[in-house]
């Protein structure tokens, strides 16, 4: 064990000996490469030092340059301003040499502009002395002069520019209404007064007929149609003035017919209902005449009133038919001439619609039409147009000539009209106006082509008495204001009826 430690301890004392010896040549070679490294750092500051030095040097020499530019440019302005101010100075002293000078100048022409008027003066007096005329006097009659001549030449080329526009017109206007018929072509047709209606044996016309005639009397009555049966075959006459009337006498007899009850209350209820039936049809006419013309925002009562056109008819035309006519035609004349088509055609189809008033009018159709256009808030081309196309207004747009002259045209195709069917409507009008001129009248008709006027009275209104003294002046204010052939037959027909019903 001794032994042992002992050479643990020579051990030990060899290590440490051996680790001392490493410990200082470690150090050694530390501290010479730390003395190579602080050699290394200060080599690079140096190095570090120069450039910034170089760099420090460099900027400032350029910055210098510029400095020196930038004096040299100032130097060369001021050389310059110096220049322009010399010549700023020799400028302003010339043109206050040429001010003096103009100056002098001014006042000798003012001078010798004085000493013309002087001059100028004289003259006139010595001109005005020998002439005996005063300069006013000379120069008004030099205008006069003038003026005289002017007005001959005006007046020669008027004539010359007129005739021209004379030939120019008449040729542009022929090509223009010739363009328009072309582009219009209707059937020509002449409405007549009398409608037939067909049954299939004669047997129906005694049930028509009823007994004593009571049926027939009460369908004359509510209609106003002279209900004509004799000895034609299979065939009933409807006769009257007014298409209205005589279409609501045809349906209500098919009505009738078709049903088999045929007695005064049926014929009173059915003649009723074909009353508010032709009305509905009058108002889809006119609706449906309206979209074929590709016309828009129509009011609903004119609508009615183009569609009331379809029963009435003017010199035997159909009246419908000539304002669809009107209406195209306008349309195609103002396309020609560079006018508003939709404006015209309006116009054309509206033109007549004083001839189918609810109301008879005082005034004239085209007037009243106006009237109406005007009241239901039409254009004011379009009012003008209506009421100008008889020359009863002044026209004051170019639509209103073009409207009358499309009116004339249609109305003088061959065959369009017929001036003895207006005549004798006319007369059954004024003859059913007449009797309703009456107090106490509730309804006229006129029968049996005029000679008969049926004429029923109120008979809360009027009395038993009275109602043969209304037929007496009737006879005799006819004699006296109308014109007609042979005689008219005047009847009076005062009922009282008494409805009651059981429910």
């Amino acid at each position: 064990m001794v032994g042992i430690a002992a050479g643990l301890g020579i051990a030990y004392t060899l290590l440490k000996k051996q680790l001392t010896k490493a410990g200082r040549e470690a150090l050694k070679k530390a501290e010479e490469d730390g003395e190579l490294l602080k050699k290394e750092k200060i080599l690079q500051a140096k190095e570090k030092f120069l450039q910034l030095k170089s760099d420090y040097e460099k900027t400032v020499h350029d910055r210098n340059q510029q400095i020196s530019a930038a004096e040299n440019r100032i130097k060369q302005k001021e050389n310059t301003l110096g220049q322009k101010m010399e010549e700023l100075n020799r400028k302003t002293a010339e043109n206050a040499a040429l001010k003096e000078n103009l100056t002098k100048q001014m006042q000798a022409t003012a001078q010798k502009q004085k000493e013309l008027d002087e001059q100028t003066s004289i003259q006139k007096a010595k001109l005005e002395s020998i002439a005996e005329l005063t300069s006013e006097q000379a120069k008004a009659q030099l205008i006069e002069l003038m003026r005289d001549e002017a007005k001959a030449d005006a007046m020669v080329m008027i004539k010359d520019i007129v005739d021209e526009a004379k030939n120019t017109a008449n040729l542009e206007a022929k090509k223009v209404v010739v363009n328009a018929l072309q582009r219009t072509g209707v059937e020509a047709a002449i409405e007549n007064t009398v409608s037939v209606f067909n049954i299939e044996n004669d047997e129906i016309k005694g049930r028509i007929i009823g007994r004593e005639g009571r049926n027939i009397r009460t369908l004359e009555n509510l209609t106003g149609v002279d209900v004509i049966i004799d000895d034609s075959p299979d065939a009933i006459l409807l006769s009257s003035f007014d298409p209205v009337r005589r279409e609501i006498a045809r349906l209500s007899l098919q009505k009738l017919v078709s049903d088999g009850r045929i007695h005064p209350a049926r014929i009173e209820e059915v003649v009723a209902k074909t009353k508010k039936q032709i009305e509905q049809e009058i108002a889809e006419l006119g609706k449906r005449t309206c979209i074929d013309l590709g016309i828009n925002n129509m009011p609903h009562e004119l609508m009615r009133m183009v569609g009331k056109m379809r029963y009435r008819s003017s010199y035997g035309q159909n009246l419908l038919q000539h304002a669809k006519e009107v209406a195209n035609l306008s349309a195609a004349m103002a396309a020609e001439l560079g006018l508003n088509p939709k404006l015209a055609r309006r116009a054309g189809l509206l033109h007549d619609i004083g001839k189918v008033p609810d109301t008879e009018p005082e005034l004239p159709h085209a007037l009243f039409g106006a009237r109406l256009a005007e009241q239901y808030k039409e254009r004011p081309e379009i009012v003008n147009a209506i009421g100008a196309h008889h020359d009863e207004m002044e026209m004051n747009t170019l639509i209103a000539p073009i409207v009358q002259v499309c009116d004339a045209i249609s109305g003088a195709r061959p065959g369009a009209r017929r001036e003895v069917v207006e005549a004798y409507m006319k007369r059954l009008n004024d003859l059913e106006n007449l009797a309703l001129t009456y107090p106490g009248v509730v309804k006229t008709y006129a029968i049996q082509a005029g000679r008969e006027l049926r004429v029923i009275v109120g008979a809360e209104k009027v009395s038993d008495a009275e109602v043969n003294q209304i037929s007496l002046d009737l006879s005799k204010k006819i004699q006296n204001e109308m014109t007609y052939p042979g005689q008219i037959k005047i009847t009076v027909i005062r009922e009282t009826r008494s409805v009651n019903y059981a429910r």
